[in-house]
């Protein structure tokens, strides 16, 4: 490969995580994501009594939906105004749509500005170069007292082997994490938990690394 096509190559990588590749993407009537929840949401959330929940990186809005079904009062934000018009239209053919609210921001600059959550969560956002520990920290200040901060991504794998470096480099495992947490977080699940896929046709396995902390109430 020449150096000018890997530019172009790194170029196209660092666009898929800028908000106007995402509007593209959202822009057609595909439905590009199952619309289930993801599992380790499930997992780790189904156990906590309902309250208020804030889902970054909500996308199609499947986990909101999810969340919302469970009791949930449900805030999806994302950085893309296509993927939160498609979530809301989502909430309003599932009957949830008096328990889920809507908020445009990217969550690289995303302040909580007084704003308090029982649950934060996000599910496979992959902020380039490491940029999910700033991440985790952000959305650590919207964790109200007693509350949850979950935390899942795709662990390092030789099984994206048609990511780019790039790519690789925004994965990261749970432990990469912890120094973002404040002191008056408690880690409950630091782990890379496997789950199977299909992908092209293929089934292989994966890792999800999940990081859930529990805010402590003094």
């Amino acid at each position: 490969m020449s150096g000018h096509e890997h530019h172009v190559i790194d170029e196209e990588a660092a666009a898929m995580f800028e908000p106007s590749s995402w509007e593209e993407r959202y822009s057609g009537e595909e439905q590009m994501w199952s619309g289930k929840p993801n599992p380790q949401l499930v997992a780790e959330v189904s156990g906590l009594t309902p309250g208020t929940a804030l889902d970054v990186g909500c996308g199609e809005g499947g986990d909101v939906i999810w969340l919302a079904r469970q009791g949930w009062r449900v805030t999806g934000a994302d950085f893309s105004a296509n993927g939160l018009a498609r979530a809301a239209r989502h909430a309003e053919e599932a009957g949830v749509a008096d328990r889920t609210d809507w908020w445009q921001v990217d969550a690289r600059t995303f302040a909580a500005d007084g704003r308090s959550y029982d649950l934060v969560t996000t599910h496979y956002l992959h902020p380039p170069d490491g940029g999910m520990a700033e991440v985790t920290s952000r959305l650590a200040e919207a964790v109200a007292p007693g509350g949850h901060l979950l935390v899942v991504g795709h662990a390092p794998s030789e099984v994206f082997t048609q990511l780019t470096a790039s790519h690789h480099r925004a994965m990261f495992l749970a432990d990469d994490l912890l120094p973002s947490l404040p002191p008056d977080f408690e880690a409950v699940v630091v782990e890379q938990r496997p789950r199977t896929t299909t992908r092209d046709g293929v089934t292989v396995d994966v890792y999800d690394s999940t990081l859930r902390a529990h805010r402590r109430r003094w």
